[in-house]
């Protein structure tokens, strides 16, 4: 795929999804910062399996929900390489409970560190691209934001706030050459998927049409899909990589 930009920024990109993506986009001759709130030693961990591999990469440290930890990011990076060419926002977290027990302080930690984190970095990432008149953001939502969950009405409601938020930004952005869309996983094998019983995760792949759980791979592709110039007249989109479970 063919990149016009130079750098890119994924937010909570040390391990998980945000890590495989980072190891994609560095394959493309990006380089990639890597963004991180804690334990350090796992983002300097995948820096240095990148470089290893060709690739460049640095690590910034910083809570995304924090506005002045955005700022911060945000200024470092322009500071270093004079543009932020795209962001990828894939720090989230789950606090997941049914409604019935959920305390408003779970409701309002997911809220904050999946929507308010994204809104933020689309905002401000969209301050430092219009300089430029160039630029291409990808929200990380999930299948939940579309169709809804038992037990993570706080995540629900933050997903599809982010779908919805996209929408938004891609028809503010446009004017100034900056694209926003949005990536919607579904099941994905990750280390949480991993320490599910094998009898839920059969009953789970069941109900997928392709009949397997995706690879952070598969939504790595994606999001590489979305920021190159091969989707340049694509924004606002919400890309489902779910194999057929939510069409």
């Amino acid at each position: 795929m063919k990149f016009t930009g130079t750098n890119v920024l994924i937010t909570g990109a040390s391990k998980g999804i945000g890590a495989e993506i980072a190891k994609e986009l560095a394959t493309y001759g990006l380089k990639v910062w890597i963004n991180y709130r804690s334990k350090p030693e796992i983002a300097d961990a995948l820096k240095e399996q990148i470089e290893t591999a060709g690739g460049t990469a640095a690590v910034i440290k910083g809570d995304v929900s924090v506005e002045a930890d955005w700022s911060n990011i945000i200024k470092t990076i322009v500071e270093a390489d004079g543009a932020i060419s795209y962001l990828v926002n894939n720090a989230g977290i789950t606090k997941d409970k049914l409604a019935l027990r959920m305390s408003i302080d779970d409701f309002d930690d997911v809220i904050n560190a999946n929507l308010k984190s994204t809104f933020i970095g689309c905002r401000d990432a969209l301050k430092a691209m219009s300089k430029k008149r160039f630029g291409s953001v990808v929200n990380i939502s999930s299948i939940v934001g579309e169709m809804g969950n038992a037990g993570q009405t706080n995540y629900s409601a933050s997903k599809g706030g982010v779908n919805s938020m996209t929408k938004s930004f891609a028809k503010e952005g446009a004017a100034r050459g900056i694209r926003f869309n949005s990536v919607t996983p579904g099941f994905i094998r990750t280390d949480m998927t991993d320490e599910l019983k094998d009898e839920v995760k059969e009953e789970y792949t069941r109900n997928i049409p392709l009949k397997r759980f995706g690879e952070a791979k598969d939504v790595a592709d994606a999001v590489a899909f979305l920021l190159s110039d091969h989707s340049a007249y694509i924004t606002g989109e919400i890309l489902k990589v779910n194999g057929g479970l939510y069409v």
